[in-house]
């Protein structure tokens, strides 16, 4: 067969053809009468073969070593054109996230364009100051695009940059509950903890029902930041979780303190006393909880509240008989 029916039925030009004769790759077998390139099936076989390997990925040098090397072992190559393969792709989604992102920005002119690619770098830098910048400039100057805010915000480590991302996070408002709620049911625990802790600051009923739907995560730490901050904005439903808190020694005073901002009604601060009263825990090591709760009641108006302390000054435990009359002392002089 002449290179001219080989090209047309393999697909691979003449000059390519001409080109894998030159390295060695391939060679025809034989020539016409009139000096022309002749390809045997078993030439035709092995352009196809060569083909097959080149869509993997492998260079010409790569080939022939695949074909001509007796001793060559795939699996080394492969692995290694897998690893290549990976390291492009991150690439090539990094480069498409950072049109994306460019893209929701919606820019005016290069001017902006520039400057938001810019703000993109800043949020990845390894600088925490460059960060921290770049997060109060979104607002500033040219916002950027809420999937970029989130994403910097669950993952950052500073405290000082976490601050200034879930500001930059919660002027985005609703736009940002959805990447919020995704964080929430993220397997790392430091990404749900970061997720429930910007959520906490966006104002709003979408925002406050993704903190209702946190007092039920398996995790601690998501529960005790829904609970504080739905606390803080008046849900009843939160009490629980916030008594819970002091019972458990977890951010008992921020509990308290949400506790008490809930007690100003009194059908509310008699439900509070109640199930703080409900939660004493006896025992010889209980002497801690006891003391929290009895702290818990100091800040909650009502009859309830002043009963319970009445009795807790007369516990077996000093401690919690000493804090309860001191509260009962102040409670009067109000």
């Amino acid at each position: 067969m002449l290179i001219g029916e080989v090209a047309r039925r393999s697909g691979v030009s003449a000059r390519m053809l001409r080109h894998y004769e030159s390295l060695g790759l391939v060679r025809p077998t034989g020539r016409t009468g009139s000096g022309y390139r002749e390809y045997s099936a078993e030439d035709i076989r092995r352009i196809f073969h060569i083909e097959s390997l080149r869509s993997l990925g492998l260079s010409l040098r790569e080939v022939a070593r695949a074909l001509d090397d007796p001793g060559f072992r795939p699996s080394a190559l492969v692995d290694d054109l897998i690893r290549q393969t990976r390291e492009r792709i991150a690439v090539e989604t990094a480069l498409l996230t950072r049109l994306r992102r460019i893209g929701a920005a919606d820019p005016a002119g290069w001017e902006e364009v520039l400057h938001t690619v810019a703000l993109l770098h800043a949020l990845g830098s390894e600088s925490a100051g460059k960060r921290q910048r770049a997060a109060l400039a979104s607002a500033e100057e040219a916002p950027l695009p809420v999937e970029a805010l989130v994403e910097a915000a669950l993952g950052e480590t500073d405290p000082n940059v976490a601050g200034a991302l879930r500001w930059a996070v919660a002027r985005s408002g609703d736009d940002a509950l959805e990447l919020l709620a995704q964080g929430l049911a993220s397997p790392v625990a430091e990404v749900r903890e970061r997720a429930v802790r910007s959520l906490a600051e966006i104002p709003g009923e979408r925002a406050t029902l993704l903190l209702r739907t946190a007092l039920t995560s398996p995790d601690t730490t998501v529960r005790s930041h829904a609970a504080l901050a739905l606390g803080a904005a008046g849900a009843a439903d939160a009490i629980p979780t916030l008594v819970d808190m002091i019972v458990e020694g977890t951010n008992d005073v921020d509990a308290a303190d949400a506790l008490s901002t809930l007690a100003g009604r009194p059908e509310p601060a008699d439900r509070i006393a109640a199930t703080l009263v409900a939660r004493l825990p006896q025992g010889p090591d209980a002497s801690p909880a006891r003391r929290r709760l009895t702290q818990a009641l100091a800040d909650i108006p009502g009859t309830t509240a002043t009963r319970a302390l009445t009795e807790l000054s007369h516990d077996e435990d000093p401690g919690v008989a000493l804090t309860a009359t001191y509260i009962l002392t102040l409670r009067a002089a109000r």
